[in-house]
């Protein structure tokens, strides 16, 4: 590509780059990731878009404030090992953000070039360049500082404390990592489809942290094969930081919820992608055989979109997505939405559930939903849905999968009632420090905030790792 200087004007000029995807009809058929990837002559071209500003106030709208706009100058310039360089400065993660975080809500939105043109594409930047690294066999290992003696244990392999153990390592603490899981990843292991991202680009990352210390003991339940006050009195650990996520799934409380076929979308995700069910007989974690059913999935976010989009998969013949408002107020993302729909998912939107109906063997057959119009916004400022008098009907189904969101996990305020914690259960934190009540524990992540992305749990758990840091060095103007 010609590299020649390029005015403003004539990068404004440059439409933004498509990323290459399997073809719809294909991909319903496998579970290969969906989207390709740029080609370093995209990404290039992508790159040339950014006018570079002054005040790159992209960087604001990064929970971990990514020097977004050094990165993709790098890659502008062909530079691609040093564009993945520069983002590991504040992002361990990147091949995983680059995929599944929401950029057109957080660095995308605030791109100066939304005024009158589209953003830069920022997340597929990112991706990009991780990706150039991995697949070039690469890696760089960050600087680690000489062993300060200080141990931590973090509670929780997802996004939260894989970051937050990544940085208390690279300050020179012994780290030991806590999974109640055989696999490693958390959420990005059991609740993120394999062809949205890789479980091959999770393990990969987490095994540069192992490469720089950090220790990982799967298979342990805090709060049941040991409590957080064993791990402080009885193991020793200077400090623990809590990213248990929140994995508890809420349900919707009406009849016929304990029928047959009626799923949470954890268990069915987890099932699918951390058993690798999907193989059943191969790997031996049955699924509800999917093949020529009708399966519907209750809820608008992410979740709920990763769940039909694999009930498709699996080879239902009709797939839908049942939701109680328009798709306007969907919290899932625009790009995960147009996906779906391409693959063939039906959106029945306006609907309301009210009860699951089974046969004699209490096998679900189908559920009675009301037709809904929209009110006045309620507290979320989204439209809230009012019932349609007279407007009930049954729509046949032989599995439902709920996906209404997740409470906290209830273990550690049972084993450790000190820890203080809202009336949703989330633990209390100081948002400057995310400590906890409890004097040396923090927590971050959706713990603290309920169910929120991936980067806002990263962003939780470097400033722990900082706050920690500090504690255990005598650094803390505040120490608790």
């Amino acid at each position: 590509m010609d590299l020649k200087p390029m005015t403003t004007k004539e990068r404004l000029a440059i439409p933004r780059q498509t990323m290459p995807a399997q073809d719809p009809a294909e991909r319903v058929r496998n579970f290969n990731e969906v989207n390709l990837g740029y080609t370093p002559e995209i990404a290039q071209k992508e790159a040339m878009r950014c006018i570079q500003c002054k005040d790159p106030i992209c960087i604001k709208g990064c929970p971990v404030n990514i020097k977004i706009d050094k990165f993709i100058k790098l890659i502008a310039e062909g530079n691609f090992l040093g564009a993945a360089k520069k983002i590991k400065e504040d992002n361990i993660l990147p091949a995983i953000c680059g995929r599944v975080c929401p950029q057109e809500d957080q660095c995308e939105k605030v791109c100066v070039l939304t005024k009158k043109y589209t953003p830069v594409a920022i997340g597929n930047l990112e991706r990009f360049a991780a990706d150039y690294e991995r697949e070039h066999g690469q890696i760089e290992l960050p600087e680690v500082q000489a062993s300060t003696g200080k141990k931590i244990a973090v509670i929780g392999s997802g996004p939260a404390g894989l970051s937050c153990a990544n940085d208390l390592a690279r300050f020179g603490h012994s780290v030991t990592v806590f999974e109640a899981l055989h696999e490693l990843g958390g959420v990005l292991m059991y609740g993120i489809p394999e062809f949205r991202l890789p479980k091959d680009i999770v393990k990969i990352e987490i095994e540069g942290l192992k490469k720089i210390g950090v220790e990982f003991v799967a298979n342990t339940v805090v709060g049941r094969s040991v409590t957080i006050d064993e791990l402080m009195n009885d193991e020793h650990f200077d400090a623990v930081f809590i990213g248990v996520g929140a994995g508890l799934p809420w349900f919707m409380g009406i009849p016929g919820e304990n029928l047959l076929g009626v799923y949470a979308a954890n268990e069915f995700l987890t099932r699918v992608n951390l058993m690798q069910s999907y193989t059943f007989p191969e790997n031996d974690t049955p699924v509800f055989d999917c093949k020529g059913k009708n399966i519907a999935v209750f809820g608008g976010g992410n979740t709920a979109m990763d769940a039909v989009r694999t009930a498709k998969r699996l080879g239902a013949e009709h797939a839908y997505i049942v939701y109680r408002r328009s798709e306007a107020e969907m919290p899932a993302r625009a790009e995960e939405i147009h996906n779906a729909k391409e693959e063939g998912i039906e959106f029945l939107l306006l609907m309301n559930p009210v009860e699951f109906i089974g046969n004699e063997q209490q096998w679900l057959t189908g559920v009675k939903c009301l037709r809904m119009e929209l009110g006045e916004p309620d507290d979320s400022g989204r439209r809230k849905p009012v019932p349609v008098q007279g407007s009930e009907f049954v729509l046949p189904v032989d599995m439902a999968v709920i996906s209404i969101g997740n409470g906290s996990n209830p273990l550690i305020k049972q084993t450790t009632p000190e820890i203080e914690v809202s009336r949703r259960d989330t633990i209390v934190v100081d948002i400057n420090t995310m400590a906890t009540s409890k004097e040396n524990v923090y927590a971050g992540g959706d713990i603290v905030t309920g169910g929120a992305t991936v980067i806002l749990a990263m962003g939780a758990g470097r400033t722990a790792a900082k706050a920690i840091h500090e504690q255990l060095s005598g650094q803390a103007s505040n120490p608790r």
